[in-house]
């Protein structure tokens, strides 16, 4: 499939599904009413359901879906690693950890705290991952690195909650390990937008060198290829995306590995030409389970990030079975 085909038809889909996240909920809109509220000329009902809340959550559910896929596919061509990603590597568990050490000591007085906080992990993480794949070309010994840190930022979790000082501080821990996007507003989704802009940018500029990665290290470097800046680009560029992503959303996992899993054939299997699809179809992924999430009968709504380890956490297994020819 051609590339543009690909994005066209991934990116149609994606406008459809945020109208009908826009669209579903306890109480139906019409496409016809969603227009006009979306334009201001409906009743003013409409107008607040839509922007306050409905969009608002669809948006950053797609942003998220988004950058954590791109980021997941530009690990994985990095590390040339079709198994590493955000969550698996330990780089949202770690973001995850700052913004909740920040909420946890009341340190949030700026709406910069937060998102600075998860950056910051997410950044911490994803180097040492990188550290990691420049010492050895072992898939098990990456994942393991990924796995010591997701269990040391877990561990620090359980900590903070079991040192919660009262009960808010507390429910806002959960709701950062559990992952969601209700609740969100605009205001919200541009204090994360400066972070996901840069990281847009620096993965961009990677995409030729992700694609000439795959060749090897030292073909890469005949070629031209600056390791060192394709390095910092791919670890910056992950790490501003997923801390963003949790700044927003709280931790959620395999979005970013599932995405970019079922693009890569799509593009032969070029890791720089799957970055964009494979963000498109993140953010549509992530705006499904959420409309899922929505409509779910239940006294209690689940939390997306549940859903997506759900659903995400078998797929992830087979990838690895099928890779290992079980």
């Amino acid at each position: 499939m051609r590339a543009s085909t690909l994005n066209t038809l991934l990116a149609v889909t994606s406008v459809l599904a945020l109208v009908a996240a826009c669209s579903i909920g306890s109480v139906a809109i019409p496409v016809e009413r969603l227009l006009a509220a979306l334009v201001g000329t409906d009743s003013a009902s409409d107008v607040i359901v839509v922007w306050h809340i409905r969009l608002p959550r669809a948006l950053a559910a797609y942003l998220v879906g988004a950058s954590l896929a791109a980021s997941g596919a530009a690990l994985q061509g990095l590390l040339r690693n079709p198994l590493a990603e955000p969550g698996v590597l330990g780089v949202s568990a770690c973001a995850a950890l700052g913004a909740s050490a920040v909420i946890l000591w009341g340190a949030a007085t700026s709406p910069w705290a937060i998102p600075i906080a998860a950056v910051t992990g997410a950044l911490t993480a994803t180097a040492l991952i990188a550290a990691a794949a420049v010492n050895t070309r072992s898939i098990l010994t990456l994942i393991l690195v990924g796995v010591g840190l997701s269990s040391f930022a877990g561990a620090l979790m359980s900590l903070m909650l079991n040192l919660a000082p009262h009960p808010f501080s507390l429910a806002d821990l959960i709701s950062w390990t559990l992952g969601s996007v209700a609740n969100r507003s605009l205001p919200d989704i541009a204090f994360a937008a400066p972070f996901l802009l840069v990281a847009a940018v620096f993965l961009t500029v990677a995409r030729s060198g992700l694609a000439v990665l795959t060749l090897g290290e030292e073909a890469a470097t005949t070629a031209g290829v600056n390791l060192l800046r394709l390095r910092l680009l791919v670890i910056f560029g992950a790490g501003l995306a997923t801390g963003a992503s949790v700044a927003l959303a709280g931790a959620i996992g395999f979005v970013g590995i599932i995405a970019p899993h079922l693009i890569r054939p799509l593009v032969h299997h070029d890791p720089g030409r799957s970055l964009f699809p494979s963000a498109l179809l993140g953010g549509l992924l992530l705006v499904l389970a959420d409309i899922g999430v929505r409509v779910m009968p239940g006294s209690v709504e689940l939390k997306l990030g549940v859903v997506a380890a759900l659903l995400g956490a078998p797929v992830f297994v087979l990838i690895v079975l099928r890779r290992r020819g079980v």
